[in-house]
């Protein structure tokens, strides 16, 4: 209905014009008890149906639209009709519109100088049988409503555009970290593979060909997770196909193994009762131990880490330690790079928390909360 009244709006204003020409025939006749009708319905009709041609002109000139409604409404107060909102209808919508395409101060400082027109006519040239409180109030009451109504209809439109804007810079940003998280893992990986083959092509050709095989895997690997990152931008819908080259904690294993051929030994163990989590929260996880261990092979000097699922009631804990020096103050320094600013935002994005930092014994570990079910954790464990 929305969409097809923005398509037409000549048909959406003769359908309102025809609608309010049928309540000013019901407000001509509006009397009080006890008193006869003083004046013929025919004016009424008359001056709501102008009203109703100047209505129009509020999609381009809204305050031209309150002026002129405004005056066909003093008109009809000073012939003595009594003001109903069947009556003043025009001017309602005219305020109506206003307020919704214009800022709060202009729309009541319109409204509230029709409010005191309309009053002022009524005192000093009403029906006499019309109670002053009615002359009073009653403009009052039918006018305020549409301005506050379209205020709100602004309000909430403005809402809505931010919360739109605010969702694309959301978008936007995950498909960042994504990209990062993909280039940085393979090239780091391809990187070191490459200086194995040339170290080896000469003294150990069997082990430079073999390393050169899986070479190739991990750029054909970064091209497939590449496309299917760069797909997102394109795709309109389908999201069951996404979903299934999403990865996630399944292919942890898969994972640790890449790393072989880098010269790293990860090691991954589990604690508790393995239980499935969330999608956007299994890729966080997949994508936070992911980068965790490219930082440890770029910047760390160890050919070992380990990697530790524990499973709560409530949480799963993610760690993954290394024994090893910084090398070149990397993950030394939490505060550089991109990787664990988008370690951090993957963890606030489901609602968990994350922490970075050397241990005590030596080397570096980050840990990583994130909610088995729906819902942030407790601020207090931040602390910890």
């Amino acid at each position: 209905m929305q969409r097809y009244a923005f398509r037409h709006p000549r048909v959406t204003d003769v359908a309102g014009a025809t609608a309010l020409i049928g309540c000013s025939l019901l407000g001509s006749n509006v009397t009080l008890p006890g008193h006869a009708l003083d004046v013929s319905m025919w004016p009424g009709v008359l001056l709501t149906g102008l009203s109703c041609v100047f209505l129009p002109c509020r999609r381009s000139h809204p305050r031209t639209a309150v002026v002129l409604t405004t005056a066909c409404a003093m008109a009809l107060v000073a012939l003595g009709y009594i003001v109903t909102m069947l009556l003043l209808g025009p001017l309602m919508v005219a305020l109506f519109w206003l307020a919704k395409h214009t800022r709060r101060g202009v729309a009541y400082s319109f409204a509230l100088g029709s409010i005191v027109l309309l009053v002022a006519t009524g005192t000093l040239d009403g029906a006499p049988s019309e109670p002053l409180l009615f002359r009073t109030l009653g403009p009052t009451a039918w006018l305020l409503l549409p301005t506050a109504l379209g205020t709100a209809s602004r309000i909430y439109r403005a809402f809505l555009e931010e919360e739109a804007r605010r969702r694309v810079g959301d978008e936007r940003m995950r498909i960042a970290r994504d990209l990062h998280d993909v280039v940085a893992h393979h090239l780091v990986l391809a990187k070191l593979q490459a200086g194995a083959v040339a170290r080896l092509v000469g003294p150990r050709p069997a082990k430079a060909e073999q390393l050169a095989i899986e070479l190739t895997g991990t750029t054909t690997m970064a091209l497939s997770e590449l496309k299917a990152t760069v797909g997102l931008l394109r795709r309109a819908g389908a999201p069951g196909e996404s979903a299934a080259r999403t990865p996630g904690l399944a292919q942890l294993h898969e994972l640790a193994a890449t790393f072989r051929s880098a010269g790293l030994t990860v090691a991954v163990s589990e604690e508790g009762v393995a239980q499935p989590l969330a999608a956007g929260a299994d890729l966080s996880a997949y994508r936070i131990v992911q980068e965790a261990l490219t930082n440890v092979t770029k910047h760390a000097t160890t050919t070992s880490a380990a990697v530790r699922l524990v499973y709560l009631d409530d949480r799963l804990c993610i760690s993954v330690t290394n024994d090893g020096s910084a090398r070149n103050a990397g993950p030394s320094a939490p505060s550089g790079g991109y990787g664990l600013i988008g370690m951090r935002e993957r963890a606030r994005a489901v609602g968990g928390l994350l922490r970075v930092g050397s241990r005590e014994q030596g080397g570096f570990e980050v840990v990583a909360e994130l909610p088995l079910r729906q819902g942030a954790l407790h601020e207090e464990r931040t602390a910890s």
